[in-house]
């Protein structure tokens, strides 16, 4: 193994946890369907998840490339700016998790990085070539890509199934979307864990433990694919709870349709290099395969959130970094204050979070971003103040149903009244 001093095994360490946070973090992406549909139980889905991102971890490497060799530049960069930029990055995914916003891990990781270098060595350190073609074109890319595949792989998959008992698709559809959640836990394990690949390589060139250029060593990928794995299997259950009924509701049909195109665009960018955001596709294809059934809907409060978070997620990473890297260059004391600031920070979001618990066992109860009652519009409202009331002695309320229930009666044809009585 490389030499490794003290400060780069803090950096190696807490890279690995935000590998697993990572894991925890993005685990909607390949699940939250296939649990919200009922196609697996939670449990059962995570851990399927789990195994098949350590086995996507061992596929490639060229994503880690791009990190390592491409983002930034290596020479003249120190081991405490890559600490630096994990700080920025487990903080900004530990805060969404804690909203239960799907952001992305990776534009955190790369924010971070990039505030980071830009802190320590100025703007020259950041290739600016490779963050436009190979991280901000497909963050912006692949939602869009991912979305229109997903809504009209769903008006296919309806149309092909017109004739087809709707309890019967959906048992097939549910047994598909099995495999395409299969698919894309694959496909995170290959983009996602070769970032924390890349961060301890980039690492272990700027503590001089390996050659400028150098691939990741093996024991560097087999601990990233574990670290994302042991993420993964915990499950990032208020993720999953927005992901899969807080954007829209899913039918089996519309969720084979998501994972199956999100898996496409993020095997395809993996080959090519790209750092793509699996968060950004899933997403994308969550909210296409909702629009894409006649009568489905997304729920765009919800989904306005999640925007802003994607904004927010490069520059927020990148000032947190940044200002980390200005108190280490005070020496070992900025360092400490550092570590004890993120830990510090990381037990306080823990215990917010045990204030309301989501995990398993409630993952699929409906929360908050997607029980919110929307507030009646005029015409029911005004409908509502001149119906006539309930009988003395009874409850009952007025529904949208009673409402347009009403709308026949009062347009047709005017009857003669029996009783004086009938008038309010």
């Amino acid at each position: 193994m490389e030499h490794i001093t003290l400060l780069l095994g803090i950096v190696i360490i807490t890279a690995l946890v935000f590998d697993f946070t990572n894991g925890f973090h993005d685990t909607a992406n390949a699940m939250a369907t296939t649990i919200s549909t009922g196609a697996l139980k939670p449990k059962t889905a995570v851990a399927m998840s789990a195994v098949l991102n350590l086995v996507g971890a061992f596929m490639s490497v060229e994503v880690a490339k791009t990190i390592s060799k491409g983002l930034v530049n290596e020479e003249g960069i120190q081991p405490e700016v890559i600490f630096a930029a994990l700080v920025g990055a487990i903080l900004w995914n530990l805060v969404t998790w804690l909203v239960g916003l799907p952001s992305s891990s990776s534009h955190a990781l790369m924010g971070g990085l990039v505030g980071a270098a830009v802190a320590s060595a100025g703007l020259g350190a950041v290739n600016g070539d490779t963050l436009v073609t190979k991280v901000l074109l497909p963050a912006v890319a692949a939602p869009i890509v991912a979305g229109v595949a997903a809504m009209l792989a769903t008006k296919v998959t309806y149309k092909l199934n017109g004739k087809v008992g709707e309890k019967t698709s959906a048992k097939g559809y549910k047994a598909g979307q099995i495999a395409s959640a299969g698919l894309v836990s694959l496909a995170h394990g290959t983009n996602d864990a070769q970032k924390t690949m890349g961060i301890i390589t980039l690492a272990l060139v700027a503590g001089g433990a390996l050659a400028p250029g150098s691939n990741p060593p093996v024991w560097v990928i087999v601990s990233a694919g574990m670290a994302i794995a042991l993420g993964t299997y915990l499950g990032g259950w208020r993720i999953i709870r927005t992901m899969g009924s807080g954007l829209t509701d899913l039918q089996p049909q519309q969720g084979f349709a998501a994972q199956t195109s999100a898996a496409s665009v993020i095997l395809a960018s993996s080959n090519l290099g790209f750092s793509l955001s699996t968060t950004h596709a899933c997403s994308g294809a969550v909210m296409g395969a909702g629009l894409g059934r006649k009568g489905g809907v997304v729920r765009w409060s919800t989904a306005t959130r999640m925007f802003v978070a994607w904004g927010l997620t490069l520059p927020a990473a990148a000032l947190v970094a940044s200002g980390a890297e200005l108190v280490m260059r005070t020496g070992d004391i900025g360092v400490i204050a550092v570590t004890v600031f993120l830990v510090g920070s990381c037990v306080a979001i823990w215990l917010i979070s045990r204030r309301q618990v989501v995990d398993h066992t409630n993952v699929n109860e409906n929360g908050t971003a997607s029980t919110e009652a929307e507030e009646p519009g005029v015409v029911t409202t005004a409908m509502a103040a001149v119906a006539v009331p309930p009988l003395a002695g009874t409850t009952a309320a007025v529904t949208d149903e009673d409402l347009k229930a009403t709308i026949p009666a009062a347009t047709a044809a005017p009857t003669t009244p029996t009783a004086p009585a009938a008038a309010v």
